[in-house]
């Protein structure tokens, strides 16, 4: 079984900067990638950033130039960099790891809620 705990979330303002961080229970060098995804109130959830085994990353197109997805296998950890915020960004973020091919494909086309492994999600507010 794999924990996914996230951290970092909080209310900020428009214009600024913020990192979220997933801290894995331990590592698995099975291919897999992991990823950030959002639920706004209202809406379905979205993924957002996406990052594989390779390091090859992808990002949903609101967010491209914004925020960057990285890893430290070192210490099991995804970070989400999240610059130049806006209110549309306000949503509970989560992270998700599960076995993939790309994650490209994985993040457009291929991640389901229920399957793979899921943290509780932590609250990004962010206003103008």
């Amino acid at each position: 079984q794999l924990r996914l705990t996230e951290s970092g979330g909080g209310s900020w303002q428009a214009g600024g900067s913020l990192r979220l961080s997933c801290a894995a229970s331990r590592y698995t060098d099975s291919p897999h990638c992991m990823g950030w995804f959002r639920q706004a109130p209202g809406q379905e959830r979205e993924g957002v950033a996406a990052i594989d085994t390779d390091g090859t990353t992808s990002y949903v197109d609101s967010v491209k130039g914004r925020f960057t997805i990285t890893r430290d296998n070192a210490e099991n950890t995804l970070y989400l960099q999240m610059n130049n915020l806006k209110p549309d960004d306000t949503a509970i973020y989560s992270c998700a790891a599960d076995l993939c091919s790309s994650s490209e494909i994985w993040l457009q086309y291929t991640w389901r809620p229920e399957v793979g492994f899921w943290g509780q999600g932590t609250q990004v507010t962010v206003s103008s």
